[in-house]
């Protein structure tokens, strides 16, 4: 019986995401494929080191211990061929990752396997992956590089920025164009109106529909840290309201730096759709910009 994905949370990450590749990235943009393959066959034995998206897979596939069921579901889809690919299984079993499915592309882009998959989450280094599963209407963010220690942790952290990550780009349109009183007086007039939903919030809502089966352990905690100030604030809570979604945690910031907000919170991973914030808060806590523009998604 084939197994249907709509039964799960199911994250796509690729393998520079999961591991720390950095290293072998540079010999593949400085010395060339041939170089890279033949060092990934010869340490194929080494372990790699945890990566940026490393916490937040782990602590998620853990749900599945704790739950004594599977709602969790993890693919590693990396543009690797499978002569290089061992090194990469060798350190799922090092971790004890409960990874059984795994896309090797051989160079080509795993984007358009994305949807087979029923993938809510992709989680990439690569841009023009992260780009084409975004215009597919499939949340997904360009992890930045960290090197991480693994943390257990009892409680999964997950924090989203609000304009053009849950919610469509036309306000922050309106601010880029207009200003921010325009802005403000925009949100403030339409404050009983709702927002369109933005390339994050399918995602949103999955994480809702797990949250609720654990409650009682209270295993997952999310929020939105926004620039947005009181006023304008409004109408990201009635948004919310209409769509049945409780976010546990919000902060408006009015402007304020969000590094320090999402250091505090313990974020085990930040989307944003600007550098200026998800870089910054990339050296406190694992962050994903999401390159999204209005008319994108499908």
């Amino acid at each position: 019986m084939a197994v249907s994905f709509n039964d799960y949370l199911v994250i796509g990450i690729s393998s520079r995401a999961l591991f720390n590749l950095e290293e072998e990235n540079l010999i593949f943009e400085q010395k060339g494929l041939d170089a890279y393959r033949e060092y990934q066959i010869q340490h194929e034995n080494d372990i790699l080191k945890p990566g940026a998206g490393f916490n937040l897979v782990k602590n998620l596939l853990s749900i599945n211990d704790k739950l004594k069921h599977k709602y969790v579901e993890v693919i590693v889809m990396s543009r690797n061929s499978t002569e290089t690919s061992l090194r990469i299984m060798n350190s799922l079993d090092y971790y004890n990752l409960d990874i059984g499915r795994m896309v090797m592309s051989g160079g080509e882009s795993v984007s358009k396997y994305l949807k087979v998959f029923d993938v809510d989450l992709f989680l990439s280094c690569d841009e023009q992956d992260v780009q084409s599963a975004i215009e597919s209407g499939i949340a997904s963010g360009i992890i930045y590089s960290q090197d991480v220690a693994y943390q257990q942790q009892e409680q999964i952290r997950i924090a989203f920025d609000a304009d053009a990550v849950l919610f469509g780009a036309e306000s922050e349109q309106i601010y880029q164009k207009e200003g921010l009183e325009a802005f403000k007086q925009n949100e403030i007039s339409k404050q009983d109106e709702e927002l369109t939903k933005g390339p994050m919030a399918n995602f949103l809502f999955r994480l809702s529909s797990l949250q609720k089966v654990c409650r009682k352990e209270n295993l997952l905690r999310t929020a939105i840290v926004t620039a947005r100030d009181r006023n304008a604030g409004i109408r990201v809570i009635k948004t919310l309201q209409k769509w049945n979604i409780v976010v546990d945690e919000i902060f408006f910031l009015q402007g304020a730096k969000k590094k320090e907000v999402l250091q505090a919170f313990g974020a085990n991973i930040f989307f944003d759709d600007q550098d200026v914030h998800a870089r910054p808060a990339s050296e406190v806590v694992p962050s994903a910009r999401v390159p999204y523009k209005e008319g994108e998604m499908k």
